[in-house]
């Protein structure tokens, strides 16, 4: 005589089964499903950017417009800040000035150096160049702010770089045959403090330094 079994429920098929458990992902790997939720090009935890990052322009003169061109061309789509820094030229080296315009054969510049430097009309030109040249960045719609530093402005560009975490340094001036020739010029000595890319261009001028 055979003992009556139990009613046991239909277990469901290997394939009902997968269909109907969760799946756990590995460590590391997103689900389908939560990529499909993100926007392309993005991973689905990934955050929106910090600030937007700063270029730190170091020039000697008020910017022309095919310099500020230039400069903002440099990095169209990281849509960065800009901070101005103009040396107030109070204490010339009249000798390296004479001898740089007399290179480029500016005779009357070249004689025109050799006066003694008016600080007062210095730090005039220096704020004139300043305004100029944030008012040609107004014009572009970008965010620039400036200042006016010391005759040497390595300490106050280095102490900028470190306090804005700037991306990189632009210094603009005029050829210098003195300075370019010995790597003296500002371009040179930043390159040698900083650790960030710098950029050397002249002044109304596609050339880079």
């Amino acid at each position: 005589m055979t003992e009556p079994t139990a009613d046991v429920p239909n277990a469901p098929e290997p394939a009902e089964r997968a269909a109907t458990e969760p799946t756990t992902a590995a460590p590391g790997v997103e689900s389908a499903a939560a990529s499909a939720d993100a926007p392309a090009g993005r991973r689905a935890d990934e955050t929106d950017s910090g600030p937007a990052p700063t270029i730190i322009v170091l020039t000697e003169e008020a910017l022309k417009p095919v310099d500020v061109d230039k400069i903002l061309g440099l990095h169209e789509d990281d849509a960065p800040t800009y901070r101005v820094l103009v040396p107030a030229d109070t204490e010339r080296n009249l000798l390296s000035s004479f001898l740089n315009h007399l290179s480029l054969f500016e005779m009357r510049e070249a004689l025109e150096s050799l006066r003694p430097v008016d600080r007062s009309e210095a730090h005039t030109d220096a704020d004139a160049a300043l305004s100029t040249t944030l008012a040609e960045f107004g014009g572009h719609d970008v965010v620039a702010t400036g200042e006016i530093t010391a005759d040497d402005p390595m300490p106050t560009l280095v102490e900028e770089v470190a306090r804005l975490g700037a991306l990189e340094v632009v210094v603009v001036t005029e050829p210098h045959a003195v300075e370019d020739t010995f790597h003296t010029d500002w371009a040179s000595r930043a390159r040698e403090a900083l650790g960030v890319p710098v950029l050397h261009m002249y002044a109304g001028d596609w050339r880079l330094g």
